[in-house]
């Protein structure tokens, strides 16, 4: 009876992850924010369960794919570009924070020792991207905006764990090195890294051993899962493991596997990524009601204060550091100021703005032991749980939901980049099929009667793409009306089809067949997510 409980839970969870996340995109709201804030809410209910996160479970289960997945998405020639920036803020800021919140901890809590006060700072100092890159993406930012913070989200989880971890060995055993600390920083980044790396290249391999899109598919979701578990029995980063892993593995995935595994990969993943985030961030919302039971009534509001204290640090330390970590480089290098000016106010305002808490903070939080060698109780361990749970409230409330505002405000907009980039790309790719097909032609492959109809397809392809930026898809309003157009056009294809298939001309399979290239090709111009309009009728 108690797993069929279990189960039961689990299921209403889902069903309570569905629904905010649907209310989230009718409110243009970042789903992880609605759904924390919903979390807190199913807390307040008489009869709703106590859940208690597990940190193993968090760090096993949910992390490995979701930074496996986001290295899989984030360019590895932006994320080299933009090492800089990206290594002042995950590296940089992560010690300037922990620093910063030790401090104030340390004044807020009498008694806190300083190892427990840098491992509170160390748990504050990881900013969560989920739901900044989210809003990133829906509303568009400058393409180097969106590759600065996703970046960042890849590595300060590592560099972050490694000071926790050496701030609870400090607390728990009284001693504390700091040349073992530097050199256990390095050792962990390096063979982490190392790890990451023989994962993806056997990875690979496997790969290409093996033919079917369910294996590959298979291959491609224990991968991460296989890095996290050797990279953290080898002592070292499991983060940075996902992260050389994802990276490695995305350069080579396309060669390795089939069209057909690409689209039902990309499905799968998707899928299990908006549900571990889902239930991750609704689990962090309903963590309250664990935590005033583990926190006498008197000291609650105290400590929610302190992390109201906590909260302020961390958000002025991050808008201090991002001008600074872009203003003193350029001071010390004129090369560098003239290969690469001083970014806008308005660009350093949204990067250092967006520094939202995550599930990496509440787990690392949740991980901390009971005991202390001696036996005693770890040092204000409940406090540290809800100054966290705090400052991860704060911040997504305040910085998640006023993010989009502020975007709008200051008119940060995307640069289009990567439209010019696709339209280059684009034409390149037609004029490779027509060199190719100038070789088939020599070759004497006998599909004479089909040159020509494809070398006058490929040849309005290059003269479409080659028109540098003016091809309608190279600006927003344009681009939006050809959307349109094909949506319209793709819809009077399906609703044909289906035409057919309710008068009983053609079966079901055939249908299915034909309608797989309609998505397909609705994939391709960007209006997969739009489903089927009324413009032509319903279907019978």
């Amino acid at each position: 009876m108690e797993s069929l409980h279990q189960l039961q839970t689990v299921i209403l969870l889902l069903i309570a992850v569905l629904a905010l996340a649907a209310i989230a995109r009718k409110l243009v709201v970042p789903y992880p924010i609605l759904l924390v804030i919903g979390g807190l809410a199913l807390s307040f209910i008489p009869g709703v369960p106590t859940l208690r996160l597990d940190p193993d479970i968090v760090f096993l289960v949910f992390l490995p794919p979701i930074l496996w997945s986001a290295a899989y998405f984030t360019s590895w020639r932006d994320f080299r570009s933009n090492i800089r920036p990206i290594t002042l803020l995950a590296v940089g800021l992560v010690l300037a924070t922990t620093a910063a919140v030790a401090m104030v901890a340390h004044i807020c809590l009498p008694g806190l020792g300083w190892a427990g006060a840098i491992a509170l700072g160390a748990i504050i100092s990881p900013p969560d991207a989920v739901s900044a890159t989210a809003v990133a993406k829906r509303i568009g930012l400058p393409r180097r905006v969106v590759t600065i913070l996703e970046g960042e989200s890849l590595v300060n989880d590592a560099t972050a764990l490694i000071l926790y971890r050496t701030a609870v060995v400090a607390a728990v055993s009284g001693t504390y090195t700091l040349s073992d600390t530097v050199l256990d920083f390095f050792m962990a980044a390096a063979v982490g890294v190392a790890v990451g790396l023989l994962v993806s290249v056997v990875a690979r391999w496997a790969l290409r051993f093996v033919e079917d899109s369910f294996s590959e598919i298979a291959i491609t979701l224990l991968v991460p899962y296989i890095a996290w578990v050797l990279a953290e029995q080898a002592h070292s980063s499991g983060v940075l493991a996902c992260v050389a892993g994802g990276l490695y593995l995305r350069r080579h995935f396309s060669e390795a596997v089939a069209p057909m595994t690409r689209i039902q990969a990309r499905a799968v993943w998707d899928f299990l990524v908006f549900v571990l985030n889902g239930v991750i961030f609704i689990l962090i919302g309903l963590q309250l009601d664990a935590l005033r039971e583990a926190i006498p009534s008197a000291m609650f509001l105290p400590l929610i204060l302190s992390g109201a204290l906590v909260s302020v640090t961390a958000i002025v330390v991050r808008l201090i550091w991002v001008p600074l970590a872009a203003w003193i480089p350029r001071l010390i290098s004129p090369s560098l100021r003239a290969r690469d000016p001083m970014p806008a106010w308005s660009t350093l305002f949204i990067i250092g703005w967006t520094g939202m808490r995550g599930i990496v903070s509440l787990a690392a939080a949740l991980a901390l032991p009971l005991t202390t060698v001696s036996g005693a109780p770890f040092p204000f361990r409940a406090e540290i749980i809800l100054i966290t749970f705090s400052v991860i409230l704060a911040t997504l409330v305040l910085q998640g939901l006023s993010l989009a505002p502020v975007i709008h405000a200051i008119k940060l907009r995307e640069d289009g980049s990567l439209e010019h980039e696709e339209m280059r790309a684009r034409e390149h790719a037609a004029t490779a099929a027509l060199v190719r097909l100038d070789e088939i032609a020599n070759e004497g492959w006998p599909v004479a009667e089909h040159l020509d109809q494809m070398r006058v397809h490929y040849g309005e392809r290059v003269e479409r793409y080659a028109q540098d930026g003016t091809v309608a898809e190279c600006t927003a309003e344009t681009g939006e009306a050809f959307r349109r157009l094909r949506h319209e056009t793709l819809t009077a294809e399906r609703l044909a089809m289906i035409g057919l298939r309710n008068d009983g001309a053609i079966s079901d399979d055939v249908l299915h067949r034909l309608e797989h290239e309609l998505d397909v090709e609705a994939l391709r111009v960007g209006i997969g997510e739009r489903r089927v309009s009324s413009g032509n009728g319903d279907p019978k």
